[in-house]
């Protein structure tokens, strides 16, 4: 992978959970040439329904996911926050990479978390074909009898 592909990269995060395996997972490709880091976090609102959750409460949450990537890579590239409104996830994320000329869309893949279930039916074929940026995924691979868990360049 060349540095320019990650240079200025956006990255979806959905929780805290997610935030924390995706810095473990990022944590492998981000280097000196990753200049910045644009940590995009999409408060999904229902059209026609109550919100999920009081909007106080979800932005509190979206800034302990801001947070947390901050806190990961202290001292490392520029983090950038991003915070999307919107019915459709997905052209929040990509209205995002527009919006921030990222170079790259890249996330980790999460077993259970919310973006893996979003790639895991069209909405994924929706990302990979209406992004003008290449969509990258940082899978993570369990170690055989061990809780540790790598990146795939990893093992």
């Amino acid at each position: 992978m060349t540095n320019s592909l990650i240079e200025q990269l956006l990255v979806p995060i959905a929780n805290e959970r997610d935030a924390r395996a995706t810095c473990d997972a990022l944590e492998s490709v981000v280097d000196d040439g990753v200049e910045t880091i644009t940590v995009v976090h999409v408060l999904e609102q229902t059209s026609g329904y109550p919100d999920k959750a009081p909007f106080e409460a979800r932005a509190t949450a979206a800034e302990s996911i801001f947070e947390i990537v901050e806190t990961w890579f202290q001292g490392g590239p520029e983090i950038r926050r991003e915070l999307r409104y919107g019915t459709d996830v997905v052209e929040e994320i990509i209205t995002a990479a527009e919006a921030v000329d990222a170079s790259a869309i890249g996330f980790a893949h999460q077993p259970e978390s919310r973006l893996k279930r979003l790639l895991s039916n069209t909405e994924s074929y929706r990302l990979i074909t209406e992004s003008e940026q290449p969509v990258l995924v940082f899978s993570r691979v369990e170690s055989a009898g061990s809780d540790e868990t790598q990146t795939d360049s990893e093992a």
